[in-house]
């Protein structure tokens, strides 16, 4: 099997590092099609955030639950705005750090922090699970927030999971995400996905599958596109997480062995070469 993807066509939904993954693609001979399925939108009244994280300096919980890298950089980057990131950092260091991914572990470490634990799947259920089995009746826990759930994603808010299990839980606000003001773009993309003009989408995040699915919906697309990822145009996802909206649809799905950027890009190539 060749590596070479001369001739295909790929459409890619990425916001951020959608330019990476197109050049690491285009290196090995695909054409691309790009239409960001979301946009990541920082906190415009951060008050909630400094506020929350005034307390944590002041009171580290007794664990802390990092969901996302792009989230977690973004909460020290408005720690340095405020003064208070080596303060951050120094309470983060006194409390039971878990990641909910590979990604949010590797920003935790990159700001040379360590964390205890993380799922294999990058889920927030399995996170849920694991501190059941410890019980977590009054602990004091904070939860870094990841965007907003939606109506394609099967999987549970962690908060309110960990409220119900008796955790006293701090949300952290950090981002939240909007589908494209302008739908044009994603509307474009659906049409040569389901006229195969495509000859794979990649996805790397939940939340751009649920924007897509969303999209379909509004304008009468959806079993359409449905159709065609069942079909003839595969569709290749970083991860478990980002795959589980399409598998609930009965889609399938393929992806690397590790949730990364290179291993999709050298995925992509292997499926399509």
């Amino acid at each position: 099997m060749s590596d070479s993807l001369d001739g295909k066509i790929v459409a890619l939904t990425a916001e951020r590092r959608a330019d990476e993954l197109a050049t690491m693609l285009e290196r090995r001979g695909a054409n691309i099609v790009h239409a960001a399925a979301i946009h990541v939108l920082p906190l415009i009244d951060d008050s909630e955030l400094k506020s929350a994280t005034e307390g944590i300096v002041e009171h580290p919980p007794q664990i802390v639950v990092i969901s996302t890298g792009v989230g977690f950089r973004g909460w020290l980057d408005a720690a340095a705005d405020w003064g208070m990131r080596e303060d951050l950092l120094t309470a983060l260091g006194n409390t039971r750090i878990i990641a909910r991914g590979p990604k949010a572990r590797g920003a935790i470490r990159g700001a040379g922090l360590r964390d205890e634990w993380s799922p294999a799947t990058e889920a927030s259920q399995e996170v849920s699970d694991h501190l059941e089995a410890e019980g977590v009746a009054g602990v004091d826990i904070a939860v870094q927030l990841h965007g907003v759930i939606t109506e394609w994603e099967p999987t549970i808010h962690l908060s309110d999971a960990l409220n119900e299990l008796g955790a006293h839980v701090r949300p952290i606000p950090v981002y939240r995400w909007i589908r494209p003001v302008d739908q044009a773009p994603l509307i474009d993309l659906l049409a040569q996905i389901i006229e195969h003009r495509v000859d794979a989408v990649t996805f790397t995040s939940a939340p751009a599958v649920a924007s897509l699915l969303s999209t379909a919906k509004d304008n009468g697309l959806l079993d359409a596109f449905l159709d065609a990822l069942r079909g003839p145009v595969a569709a290749i996802c970083v991860g478990p997480v980002t795959s589980a909206p399409l598998d609930a649809l009965g889609v399938p799905t393929s992806m690397p062995s590790r949730a990364r950027l290179g291993a999709l890009a050298k995925f992509v190539a292997e499926q399509l070469g």
